[in-house]
């Protein structure tokens, strides 16, 4: 009879798959220094999560923000444009920057054929989109609220990308700010 899994265990091994990765990248990641890494073995994260794929989409999946409380209190469309400018310098310097950089290399690793990335980045894009969407409707910022979420998604997402490979965190944070501003002018 199989041993049950340890959950405790588990949740440990998620918390520090995501750090490694930023650290080292997704590209060459390979089991066994991932778990020397995460003091246990190859084995022992297979036994866990089957996959190494399926060990990064959990280790995301922990990750991932609650988008609806993010917008959840937001009414005016300065308080949306404020949270947008939050939300962009917490994902790009802040708290949650390792994440977004493991996320970005994820949703890369996502445009190939047959990626077993497809379904998560399918479900966080669209799970951002449609949150956002909604706190643009609730607003009255957007005539077409899905359009201009898909617009500041996936600008924002480009921008922090730039960042985390030119480091250039002036220009980008001023191109962050430029296209919330042209996107909902604060004149609405």
């Amino acid at each position: 009879m199989a041993r049950p899994l340890d959950h405790r265990k588990r949740a440990e091994l998620l918390a520090g798959v995501v750090a490694y990765i930023a650290s080292h990248g997704l590209t060459e990641l390979s089991l066994r220094p991932l778990a020397a890494a995460l003091g246990t073995s190859s084995r022992m994260l297979i036994y866990y999560f089957g996959t190494k794929e399926e060990l990064l989409v959990q280790a995301l999946a922990t990750q991932r923000p609650d988008l609806a409380a993010v917008f959840a209190d937001v009414v005016e469309p300065a308080q949306l444009r404020d949270r947008l400018i939050g939300f962009f310098d917490l994902n790009a310097d802040g708290a949650e920057a390792d994440s977004v950089r493991v996320l970005l290399q994820v949703l890369g690793a996502a445009c190939a054929p047959e990626s077993p990335y497809q379904d998560y980045a399918n479900t966080a894009i669209a799970a951002f989109v449609d949150e956002l969407a909604v706190a643009l409707r609730r607003t009255g910022s957007a005539q077409d609220p899905e359009v201009v979420s898909t617009l500041l998604v996936s600008g924002l997402r480009g921008i922090i990308q730039d960042r985390v490979i030119t480091g250039d965190r002036e220009r980008t944070g001023h191109a962050a700010r430029a296209l919330i501003d042209a996107v909902l002018p604060s004149d609405r």
